[in-house]
């Protein structure tokens, strides 16, 4: 990975987690990972557990940084997930999978694409 999208993702994961403060939810750890992947973002929304996976674009050439959620990173972060639970012990807590992109224009604020629920597990 180049140190551009090194940074670039880094820079959109602390906006995610700002973004999601501001809309309620508590950060419980970022960059969670284990062998078969990593969840950027583990947060409570009320009594929900969120595993949030934050996708960054520097502009929107190629289109919405949310199509970049496909099946096989789904099933990355689903598995990845089931890691945390069961160290944490987690097993009779209600859980979601979101999805956030962000992508930046020139000399405008970023846009932020949330959604809830993006994912089940299958």
């Amino acid at each position: 990975m180049s140190l551009f999208r090194k940074n670039l993702g880094k820079k959109g994961e602390d906006l995610a987690c700002s973004f999601i403060k501001k809309k309620g939810y508590s950060v419980v750890t970022r960059n969670f990972r284990k062998k078969c992947g990593e969840i950027d973002i583990i947060a409570y929304e009320d009594d929900t557990l969120v595993f949030i996976e934050v996708k960054t674009r520097s502009n929107d050439s190629k289109g919405s940084p949310l199509e970049a959620v496909t099946r096989h990173k789904q099933q990355q972060i689903i598995k990845t997930a089931t890691y945390y639970l069961a160290e944490n012990e987690s097993f009779d807590v209600s859980c979601r999978f979101d999805v956030l992109g962000i992508t930046f224009f020139d000399n405008k604020p970023p846009l932020f694409e949330l959604i809830q629920g993006a994912f089940e597990l299958s």
